[in-house]
């Protein structure tokens, strides 16, 4: 099946069963996507799919199109620079284990692009699928805040 993702199209040998998150990672090699519960619960594997958050862990092959466009975590970044939102996080502390990052990056990314200045209460409720156990959160919304704050300068 031909995948498209991160602007790279991909050519995946995998049976139509196969999930997503294993091909990514398994296949693709792009690790950055996180194996956590396996029943969509956590958000570790979180991508996006066509602009939207998805779970990779629930979403296999059959379910994709030649024409989707996926963004993984690896995809955030351009020309050897960190995308804002990536710095952000690094800026407010709001990494520490790193495990829940790239989904968290990522559903940050949706919420901008769709709420360019969200409250903090409409920042809890666009990350309330993925979990941290580190942090405590405060961080992580601090971060949201921080790089709305400077693409809305």
């Amino acid at each position: 099946m031909k995948l498209y993702i991160n602007n790279i199209h991909y050519e995946s040998k995998a049976n139509a069963d196969e999930t997503l998150l294993n091909v990514l990672r398994n296949e693709l090699h792009l690790t950055g996507t996180k194996r956590g519960c396996d029943i969509g619960l956590c958000g570790t594997c979180t991508v996006l799919i066509n602009g939207q958050v998805k779970r990779a862990c629930k979403v296999k092959l059959s379910q994709l199109k030649e024409t989707d466009k996926i963004l993984t975590i690896e995809g955030m970044a351009a020309n050897g620079k960190l995308h804002p939102i990536q710095e952000a996080f690094i800026e407010a502390n709001a990494i520490q284990c790193g495990f829940c990052t790239p989904g968290m990056v990522l559903a940050t990314k949706v919420l901008l692009d769709k709420n360019p200045k969200p409250t903090r209460d409409e920042i809890k409720r666009a990350l309330q699928g993925n979990l941290c156990r580190c942090t405590g959160y405060q961080q992580i919304f601090d971060a949201v805040e921080l790089v709305a704050r400077k693409l809305n300068k």
